[in-house]
């Protein structure tokens, strides 16, 4: 059994694919990141998730993007709220943080290197999505590009590293369709970008409006908060 080094948020995608990894035959090594978010309710949904899929190892890193801020999830500036869809796909939004992705992808590089992994897995969708910049096919493509020079095994031959973005091309709709299929449990997932303090979802914010339309759209019930 190979292993796989899989970026786990404890959001629905994730989650998703988590059980995509398992289902490809790895051994998986779930990778979670406390960067300064507004919450940390979605480390302890990944931590949950981690269990629920009986991961090999799950490693929580703390890496503290408040330091630079600029979005609306590392900084003091509001969430927008009552987004309609057209208007999520016309834009970048405050909600993205800036270079995200290729920080989360470059630590999981690392650790893939150390356990000679040659698969990646991260949950970025380009369908339905918030219009954030390195969630796109190029963005993942060029990643691999890098990562293959970047690395001793690249650079030998000997293990080249594929970033896979299973859901990338999904929408929610299918996503949630498909994770049901696996076992995922949804209702330890979480998907806000603010939350009250018990967790409950604002309902309100970009990704609980995405969620909902994929679960409406699924023809099925959120069983999350």
């Amino acid at each position: 059994m190979s292993d796989a080094v899989v970026l786990l948020s404890g959001g629905l995608d994730s989650a998703t694919t988590l059980a995509v990894a398992k289902r490809d035959g790895h051994a998986l090594h779930a990778l979670t990141f406390r960067y300064g978010q507004r919450h940390t309710i979605e480390v302890d949904a990944a931590r949950q998730v981690a269990s629920d899929l009986g991961v090999a190892g799950h490693t929580i890193l703390d890496v503290d993007l408040r330091a630079f801020g600029a979005s609306a999830l590392t900084a003091d500036i509001a969430v927008p709220q009552d987004r309609p869809p057209a208007e999520m796909a016309g834009g970048i939004p405050v909600t993205y943080v800036p270079a995200r992705n290729t920080i989360f992808l470059s630590f999981a590089l690392a650790y893939a290197e150390v356990l000679g992994a040659r698969d990646i897995y991260i949950g970025v969708n380009a369908l339905d999505y918030s219009g954030y910049p390195d969630c796109r096919p190029e963005f993942i493509a060029a990643f691999e590009r890098m990562a293959n020079l970047a690395t001793r095994a690249g650079v030998e031959g000997t293990a080249p590293v594929k970033i896979r973005a299973p859901l990338i091309g999904m929408s929610k709709a299918d996503i949630i369709r498909l994770g049901t299929e696996l076992g995922v449990n949804y209702a330890h997932t979480t998907s806000c970008y603010d939350p009250a303090p018990d967790g409950e979802s604002c309902g309100r914010c970009d990704a609980c409006v995405l969620r909902r339309k994929g679960f409406a759209e699924a023809g099925t019930a959120d069983p999350g908060r």
